[in-house]
């Protein structure tokens, strides 16, 4: 169960302060999501190396929760194997969708476990997730929309969406 005094203040610190925020010039690897139901807009942009997630950053307009949780969830899987991220975002998801606690979860991403309580801002804390998860496992036969060289994808959660129970592995 969450402190609630906890996960306030590691939203307002995250949300105030983001880490890893901006653009990345040489970014690799990218995709932008969006929640239809409230405006939340993000961009994840990563350089890869090989399969290891060398650089990551992201831009947003979107409230406190989203902007947390990108926040923190460029500090978790910066310098992992791209295979070790998703599954990171798998257990996120899993975590905020239906309040279940894998194991192998990372303390610092349980402090937003209670968010599957609130079911609108489940979207606002999984977009930043959903939208990594397209930039490193892109959709097949999806076509570039950016710079010769990089990978970029376009994704948008809709009001009515119900986010999927889980992401590609």
């Amino acid at each position: 169960m969450m402190d609630t005094e906890i996960y306030q203040e590691v939203i307002l610190q995250h949300s105030r302060r983001p880490r890893n925020f901006g653009y990345l010039e040489m970014a690799t690897h990218g995709a932008s999501g969006q929640n239809a139901s409230c405006g939340d807009s993000i961009q994840i942009q990563l350089v890869l190396q090989g399969d290891i997630i060398q650089e990551i950053k992201f831009n947003s307009s979107a409230c406190a929760v989203c902007t947390a949780s990108a926040s923190i969830m460029t500090d978790e899987v910066k310098g992992l194997v791209r295979a070790q991220a998703l599954r990171v975002a798998t257990d996120f998801r899993r975590m905020a969708v239906e309040g279940i606690f894998p194991e192998r979860l990372p303390d610092r991403l349980k402090v937003l476990g209670g968010i599957y309580q609130f079911p609108q801002r489940v979207r606002c804390a999984t977009l930043p997730w959903e939208t990594l998860s397209l930039a490193l496992h892109p959709p097949p036969n999806e076509s570039h929309i950016s710079p010769p060289g990089a990978t970029f994808f376009q994704a948008e959660m809709g009001a009515s969406d119900n986010p999927p129970r889980s992401l590609p592995s």
